[in-house]
C-alpha cells in the first residue's frame, strides 16, 4: 500500500478529474472546497484504483467514494455496492448520493424495512445498492439479488462492521462479488483485522491517511467528569440546564437509554431515543425530529455512533463510556463536523480509570478532568497520574495532579 500525505491547501473540486456535469451539481449544492480526504481519494478512485481511506468521522468520506462511483458507473457497465454497518448510515449515504445524482437508480437494503418494497426496488434494476450485510444476505438467500455484476465495491466504516460481528457475513458476500472489481475501504480507525481484510481482498490499494487512526477532529474540545453511578443523573440535570443547544447522549445499554430518556423528559426537555429495540420507523422519526429541532436531546446506544449526520450538534455526552475504546472517537465525531466547533463531555466512575486510559491511548492524548462546583469531587481509585481541570463554564484549565489519594470506597475494600 502506498502512503500519501495530507494535502496542504486544497482549493476547489476542479482539477480532480470530476466530470463537468458533476462539478455543476457540486457548485449548485455549494460544495466548493473539498475536504482533505476528498481531495486525496477522488482522483485515485476515478482512475479505478483500490483505495483505503483513513480519516476521522465527519470529514466527508461519503462524497470521497460516492463521486467516483457515480462517475465511473456512468461510463462503464456493472453496478456499485456500498456496505455499511447500520440502517441509519445506509439512509445517510443514500440521501447524500441522491443529492448529486438524480437519474441513477438506487436500492437501499436494510433490516426493519419492508422486504416487499425492497424487492420492488430491485426489480427496477438499480445501478447502486446500499446495504447492511444481514439484509443483503437475506436477499441473496431468497435469490432476489445477485452480485455477479458488481464492478465497484465500497466498505464504509469497515472497522465498525467487524466490531458488530459482521465478519462472517462480509466474507460470504465478498465470495459472491467478482474478483475483477474496484474496492474502496473507508474508516476512521484501522485495526489489524482491517489490514488483513484489505490484503486478501484488494489489489495494490493506495493508502490515503488524512489523520492517524483514532485521531479526533481538531475543533472538538473534550472534558471528563469522574462521578459515581448513582450521581450521574444529578450531574446530567445540571449540564442540561447549562447547555442550551442540541445534545447527543450515549448510553451503554438499550434499557439505560430508555430510562435516561424518561428522566430527561421528566425534567421538561424534549428527548427521543434510538436503539435496537426501536422499530425502523421509530428510529427514523427520532432522527428526523432531532434534525428538525423537535427533540433537543437524542439518547442513543452505539448503534448511532456512526450514521447520525446532524449539523450543529452542540454537545456529545457520553453518559456511559463505550465498551470498545475505539467507539469513543466515533461517538464524539458526531459534533465538530466538517471543520465546525464541537464539544464532548464524558462521565466515568471512579472504577473506570483503566477504560479512560484505553481511550487516551487510542487518541494519543489525555482527557482533561473537570470538577463541577455543585458536585462532590471524585477521583480514580488507582495511582496513575491524571490531568485535573478546574471547572469554569465551558472553559477548563488543566494541571497535573497525583492520583495518590484513595477514595473512601476504595479504602473500604482493604486497599492501601
Amino acid at each position: 500500500m502506498t502512503p500519501l500525505s495530507t494535502p496542504s491547501a486544497p482549493v476547489t473540486f476542479y482539477g480532480l478529474g470530476i466530470a463537468p456535469h458533476l462539478l455543476d451539481v457540486l457548485s449548485r449544492l455549494k460544495f466548493n472546497v473539498p475536504t482533505p480526504i476528498q481531495h486525496k481519494a477522488i482522483p485515485i478512485a476515478l482512475e479505478g484504483q483500490d483505495v483505503i481511506g483513513i480519516a476521522q468521522t465527519g470529514t466527508g468520506k461519503t462524497m470521497a467514494f460516492g463521486i467516483p462511483m457515480i462517475q465511473r458507473l456512468a461510463q462503464k457497465s456493472g453496478r456499485g455496492l456500498i456496505l455499511v454497518p447500520t440502517r441509519e448510515l445506509a439512509a445517510q449515504v443514500h440521501q447524500a448520493l441522491r443529492k448529486i445524482e438524480h437519474t441513477m437508480k438506487f436500492a437501499v437494503l436494510i433490516g426493519g424495512d419492508s422486504m416487499h418494497r425492497q424487492i420492488q426496488e430491485l426489480h427496477q434494476h438499480p445501478r447502486i445498492l446500499i446495504a447492511t450485510p444481514g439484509r443483503l444476505l437475506d436477499h441473496m438467500n431468497q435469490r432476489t439479488v445477485t452480485l455477479n455484476d458488481i464492478s465497484i465495491l465500497v466498505l464504509d466504516e469497515a472497522d465498525r462492521m467487524l466490531d458488530m460481528g459482521f465478519a462472517p457475513q462480509i466474507h460470504k458476500i465478498l465470495r459472491m462479488v467478482p474478483r475483477d472489481r474496484q474496492t474502496m475501504l473507508f474508516s476512521a480507525t484501522m485495526p489489524e483485522t482491517i489490514l488483513t481484510l484489505a490484503a486478501s481482498q484488494m489489489k495494490l490499494p493506495v493508502h490515503v491517511e488524512i489523520a492517524k487512526s483514532g485521531t479526533v477532529a481538531d475543533r472538538i474540545t473534550q472534558e471528563l467528569f469522574i462521578v459515581k453511578s448513582e450521581a450521574k443523573k444529578k450531574l446530567l440535570g445540571k449540564l442540561l440546564s447549562q447547555y442550551h443547544g442540541t445534545i447527543l447522549l450515549f448510553s451503554r445499554t438499550k434499557i439505560g437509554a430508555k430510562k435516561i430518556s424518561k428522566f430527561i423528559r421528566d425534567l421538561g426537555h424534549n428527548a427521543a431515543e434510538i436503539h435496537a429495540n426501536r422499530s425502523l420507523s421509530q428510529r427514523r422519526e427520532a432522527l428526523e425530529g432531532f434534525r428538525s429541532g423537535k427533540y433537543r436531546v437524542l439518547v442513543a446506544t452505539d448503534i448511532a455512533a456512526r450514521g447520525i449526520d446532524v449539523r450543529g450538534i452542540e454537545l456529545v455526552l457520553n453518559y456511559d463510556l463505550p465498551d470498545e475504546a475505539e467507539n469513543y472517537v466515533h461517538r464524539i465525531g458526531r459534533t465538530g463536523r466538517i471543520g465546525n466547533q464541537g464539544h464532548a463531555i464524558s462521565f466515568a466512575t471512579p472504577e473506570q480509570g483503566r477504560d479512560v486510559r484505553n481511550i487516551e491511548k487510542i487518541m494519543r492524548a489525555v482527557l482533561p478532568i473537570s470538577k463541577h462546583p455543585d458536585m462532590p469531587p471524585e477521583i480514580f481509585i488507582d495511582h496513575a497520574p491524571q490531568k485535573v481541570a478546574s471547572f469554569d463554564g465551558r472553559k477548563f484549565r488543566g494541571r497535573r495532579k497525583s492520583r495518590g489519594y484513595l477514595s473512601p470506597d476504595f479504602r473500604k475494600r482493604g486497599h492501601r
